[in-house]
């Protein structure tokens, strides 16, 4: 993805990234967090906006920046850097809401042909995994650095 992405910030072990979105309502701390599941080599990506009293992650509000395609585009930067560092990690992600999962497929399937270059993306559908597919409704995403 060739976009214009806003300048990272990440923790020392490479699991939590910060940046700020730029736009009409202003500055926005946003936070990008990878944690560990109970599953071997699989991490839930968390993200939205960093509140700026805990340093908490809040993905349930609606910022409407009118940054969005830069905001993704910053996100699956820290995907990149993310398997940089942890070559062998799967990634999971899902929406805090049904629309935000949808934002987010239409997010990968708007830019398929270049994530996939580097990354197998498989989408979970009633429980079940399977290769992710255009204009398919999926309950959330698993992500994975090719070798």
């Amino acid at each position: 993805m060739k976009l214009p992405k806003y300048p990272l910030a990440s923790g020392d072990k490479f699991l939590t990234y910060e940046f700020i979105s730029e736009g009409t309502k202003g500055l926005i701390f946003k936070r990008v967090q990878f944690k560990q599941t109970n599953l071997k080599n699989v991490y839930n990506l968390a993200f939205g906006d960093k509140d700026q009293t805990t340093g908490e992650i809040d993905d349930t509000v609606i910022s409407n920046n009118g940054d969005s395609e830069k905001v993704l585009a910053t996100v699956v930067a820290t995907v990149y850097a993310f398997t940089d560092k942890y070559p062998d990690a799967a990634i999971y992600a899902t929406g805090s809401t049904k629309a935000r999962t949808r934002l987010y497929r239409m997010g990968i399937t708007k830019y398929l042909s270049d994530v996939t270059r580097d990354f197998e993306i498989l989408g979970e559908r009633k429980n079940e995994w399977e290769t992710f597919k255009k204009n398919v409704e999926y309950d959330g995403f698993l992500v994975k650095r090719k070798e």
